[in-house]
Formats: C-alpha cells, structure tokens, sequence
C-alpha cells in the first residue's frame, strides 16, 4: 500500500464524527486535508490542531446542500494544495421517524443532505478528477441501507439511492480514471443521534451508541485502507460495526 504524503483529501462533514476523525488520521498519514462543514469555527478549529502537529489543513465553510458550496470547496482545496485526489462524501443527518408519522419535512431535508449533497459532490469533484487524469470518491453509506429497520425507511432509502449511485458511476467509469467506494458504518458513536427529531427513536439510538457503538476512528482507518491501495484496487464497499450489533 501506498502512503498518503502525495494525497489531498477534501472532506465533507469533517466538524465531528467521522469526519472529523477521518481528518486527523489522513492528515497524520501525510495527507493534505481540506475539511468542508456548516460549522465554519469547527473545521477552522480542526485545521489549526492538524497545522499545529506539522500537518497540511485548510478548510472551507460547507453546506452541501448548496452546489456552489461544493465547488468552493474543491476549487479551495485545488487552489491550496495545487490538486484534488480524494473527495469524502461524509455529510449526512438522520431525522428518522415511522413513516406514519408523515415528517415531510425531515424526508425532504434527508434527501437533500443525504443524496443531493452527494450528488453535488460528484458534479464538483468530477470535472476536475477528469481534468487530472485521475480521482477517488468514498461516499459514507450506512448499514441502515442493508436491512429493513422500522422508522428507518427514508434514511435508508437515501442511503440505498447512494450505494446505487456510486456502483452506475463506477460502471460508467472503467476507464482507470476514477474509483468509487462506499463505506457502510453500523453504530458509531457520533453526533448523529442529534439529527432526529423524533425523541423516541433519538433515545433508543443513543442507547445503541453508548452500549455497543465504535468509536469514529474505526471508520477512519476503514477510509484510509481504501485510499492506501495501489491505484489499479478499487474497494467498491466495506461495511463497519460492532461486532455485537444485530
């Protein structure tokens, strides 16, 4: 496996989480991070540790539900780095609640941070990976997608739409200019559980993550297998949980 020292990673969703871990692994491999998030002293705060430890970190004020927004980013990290190698889809939310309980609201906003802001990823990064000659797409997923789980239904179907979309762009792209791999946690102790609105379903969720969930840096080191392969492996998906989740 190759080392990081000659990769550039923009990162979604980087302020907490698996972002934000994601961030300082790479960034302590040899990366040169951008980190992308709505909050902008988050990420400001992030890339100043990484700067302070010797490492390369810019970031970028990110909501991804804005495609100007995605293309600042990649531009900031194009314009700081000099390229772009990576792109790490990572923002997400997850208001779940039954389908009964008719949350238009928070289907729409799942679909438009979930998806679209994956989809607005990939228009932003994609011209510029083509440019290059060459480009990486990891995309958070979510085992949510691989089983019917109760109130999970919108989530997971925007999950499942993502999983659908990187494996028609990785079929359209065979071509050896572009990998794509989806990356499926389990429970992960993040600030995800914040997310749903339901306070139900959020209590039950926190439970599972303080019980059984792993911490946001077995997520990471999964990111970063994926990354170090040599060029011609392509990880098309990897799925992470505990190992005594259902």
């Amino acid at each position: 496996m190759r080392t990081l020292d000659d990769t550039v990673v923009a990162i979604t969703g980087a302020s907490s989480g698996i972002g934000e871990a994601t961030a300082y692994l790479l960034a302590d491999r040899g990366a040169a991070v951008a980190l992308g998030a709505r909050r902008g002293d988050r990420i400001d705060a992030v890339a100043a540790t990484i700067r302070g430890t010797g490492g390369r970190a810019t970031s970028c004020t990110t909501d991804v539900t804005r495609p100007d927004d995605l293309h600042r980013l990649v531009a900031t990290t194009v314009a700081e780095f000099g390229r772009i190698d990576v792109l790490v889809n990572n923002a997400g939310i997850a208001p779940i609640s039954p389908i009964a309980a008719l949350d238009t609201e928070a289907w729409a906003a799942m679909i438009d941070v979930n998806l679209r802001g994956v989809l607005h990823g990939i228009t932003a990064a994609l011209p510029v990976f083509r440019e290059q000659g060459r480009g990486h797409l990891v995309t958070t997923v979510s085992t949510a997608g691989l089983t019917v789980t109760p109130t999970m239904a919108v989530y997971a179907a925007t999950k499942n739409a993502v999983r659908t979309l990187l494996e028609t762009l990785r079929a359209e792209s065979t071509d050896g200019l572009l990998r794509t791999t989806a990356i499926s946690p389990g429970y992960i102790r993040t600030e995800l559980a914040g997310s749903m609105t339901d306070p139900g379903v959020r209590e039950q969720v926190r439970g599972s993550m303080d019980a059984i969930g792993i911490p946001p840096e077995a997520v990471a080191r999964t990111i970063a297998f994926a990354i170090e392969q040599p060029w011609d492996v392509e990880i098309g998906e990897l799925t992470i949980r505990p190992t005594t989740q259902g």
